[in-house]
């Protein structure tokens, strides 16, 4: 999560653990399927390689006999699990990135602590918290417009909210410029943006993840894919619009827009846009003024991980939908002047 994303990783396959909590490297596996009875306990106190809500996430999919063990050994074998699908390298860039987290908490003083735990009442605008609360589509709906297919836009934070996070974020801007720390960035587009899980933000942001914005992607069923949020935080400025260019899976990830796919959106602050990862996007230059935006990505690998098994998981990609529309379009179309030809022969 960041301003301009928080990495997501649970991969689950098939196995059992070792009888007395210990698990050896062979059995390093998990259910395909969640146990949905099972509630599962929280790690936000923990020293974890990963997001602690990762782990409660991931204690669903634990064998059966690992679900009443020591809360210390489902994170362990939840967390050789995940180190088990790093490629050496990612591990070493992760032990790096924990060390670099690390040593920014320990000497980053925050400016607004309210921040560092979530506040519905103060955070969200009435609307949200009250269609959060009802928790059903219908709720949802009544206060999202979709002005294009599978783009959905919303008022979400408060105002005074907005403020606060910007203020923070000058403030840890400012600490980074006169200690002269030399921070990551969340990717090369936005080379301008602070990553708010590095400075003691992550677990206010799992919490805003986990109880109000899984819900929505829950609510409008995009839960089978990849989820991007992204909140205008302010300040003035024009420019920037985001644009979509329609959802294409990684074969098509580069053919050409049809007009039906094409859709721009102007950012207003406080206001929400959620949408599929693979629904191609963009932001135009900021002509003037500055703008400041809240990047939520929700990486779901249990969709990664049903790519794998299924040949055809690409229902999503407008393209591939094309192609088969064409593909029946074809197929009825020979049918018809086979059975015409044999009408003919006989007639």
């Amino acid at each position: 999560m960041s301003l301009h994303g928080n990495d997501r990783r649970d991969e689950p396959s098939m196995g059992s653990a070792g009888a007395n909590g210990t698990v050896a490297a062979a059995s390093l596996r998990l259910r395909l399927n969640p146990n949905k009875e099972h509630k599962p306990e929280g790690y936000e106190d923990m020293e974890l390689d990963f997001s602690p809500n990762i782990f409660s996430s991931l204690e669903r999919y634990l064998p059966p006999s690992m679900l009443n063990v020591a809360r210390v050994d489902k994170a362990k074998f939840m967390r050789d699990i995940l180190l088990k699908y790093l490629p050496l390298g990612e591990r070493n860039r992760a032990q790096k990135h924990k060390e670099y987290r690390q040593k920014i908490i320990a000497n980053y003083q925050p400016l607004h602590r309210e921040l560092y735990s979530v506040n519905p009442a103060t955070f969200f605008v009435p609307s949200f918290l009250k269609a959060i609360n009802d928790n059903t589509e219908q709720s949802f709906r009544s206060i999202m417009s979709e002005p294009a297919p599978g783009i959905f836009v919303f008022d979400i934070f408060q105002p005074d909210f907005c403020e606060l996070l910007l203020s923070e974020i000058e403030n840890f801007e400012k600490w980074v410029t006169e200690t002269k720390f030399r921070i990551m960035r969340p990717n090369t587009m936005n080379k301008y943006g602070a990553v708010l899980d590095d400075f003691g933000l992550e677990t206010m942001l799992d919490k805003l993840m986990e109880g109000f914005i899984r819900p929505l992607s829950k609510g409008f069923h995009v839960d089978d894919s990849e989820v991007t949020l992204n909140v205008c935080l302010g300040k003035q400025f024009s420019g920037g619009e985001l644009f979509f260019r329609g959802v294409r899976c990684e074969k098509h990830v580069n053919t050409g827009s049809h007009s039906e796919e094409i859709f721009d959106y102007c950012h207003v602050p406080g206001r929400a846009v959620l949408h599929r990862g693979r629904h191609r996007h963009g932001a135009r230059a900021t002509t003037s003024g500055h703008r400041v935006n809240l990047l939520l990505w929700c990486r779901s690998s249990v969709f990664r991980e049903m790519k794998r098994y299924q040949k055809d998981f690409s229902g999503w990609c407008g393209e591939c939908n094309r192609e088969k529309k064409e593909r029946q379009r074809t197929t009825i179309a020979a049918t018809r002047l086979e059975l015409f030809k044999k009408e003919e022969s006989t007639a």
